[in-house]
């Protein structure tokens, strides 16, 4: 299976939809494919049988997806990359780019342009995602990020305790 994370964002990804469509058009694109699409219009898609597609999908179904993938495609969020670098699958991102409404800026390409020097791919093209597609990259084998996750510092430093959120009512 080929999974595809757009993400949850209210911009849609429309762009990543367009290259997974030519690449299905073409049969580069042939095994059983989800695609988590968010805001993105997947009307193109409609007549891929081989496909399975869900606007949002829970965290834990989100797992069993990427875990069973021989590929993963996902937009360039940090989260998610570091949940995928730490998954161990095979997996390229695609930045979102402002200059075509998919993000309020270009953090994603800064971040994927940061990320790409500990070994993971990012496709700015659909010519690079093709190659990807058809000789996925390796998985990574170290850490992508060492050190805490910051929810994990957050909640050392700030005791359940002591913490105060008052517009839940806690």
């Amino acid at each position: 299976m080929i999974t595809v994370v757009l993400g949850t964002s209210p911009f849609p990804f429309n762009r990543a939809i367009s290259w997974v469509g030519t690449l299905l058009e073409q049969g580069i694109l042939k095994k059983d494919i989800f695609i988590q699409y968010g805001a993105s219009d997947i009307s193109q898609l409609a007549k891929c049988s081989q496909l399975s597609t869900a606007a949002f999908i829970a965290a834990s179904d989100m797992k069993a997806n990427i875990e069973q993938s021989q590929l993963v495609i996902s937009h360039a969020g940090q989260g998610l990359t570091r949940f995928l670098a730490d998954s161990k699958v095979p997996f390229v991102l695609l930045p979102r780019l402002a200059r075509f409404g998919e993000h309020i800026d270009d953090h994603q390409l800064w971040f994927a342009e940061a990320v790409a020097q500990q070994g993971i791919h990012y496709c700015m093209s659909l010519e690079e995602l093709e190659q990807a597609v058809r000789q996925p990259p390796d998985i990574l084998q170290s850490p992508l990020f060492e050190g805490p996750k910051l929810v994990d510092h957050l909640l050392k430093t700030y005791p359940t305790t002591s913490r105060k959120v008052p517009f839940l009512g806690q």
